[in-house]
């Protein structure tokens, strides 16, 4: 039998959504082990003098516990 946990991760990349997520993800799998998936469950922007300088999302991260 295999226990989940859920943990929530905000990461932000000046490039992308999906720069954003995989930075989050990439730096979250330093610190967890067993990642098994990611939902993205928003996305924000910073905007500044009109342009977007930051993509931001909120992340779940399910891993298994050993």
């Amino acid at each position: 039998m295999s226990v989940a946990r859920i943990t929530e991760i905000k990461s932000a990349s000046t490039v992308s959504f999906e720069d954003a997520v995989k930075k989050g993800v990439a730096r979250a799998n330093e610190t967890l082990k067993n990642i098994k998936g990611a939902w993205v469950s928003s996305h924000e922007v910073v905007v500044e003098n009109g342009a977007i300088t930051e993509y931001r999302v909120d992340m779940k991260i399910t891993f298994v516990l050993v």
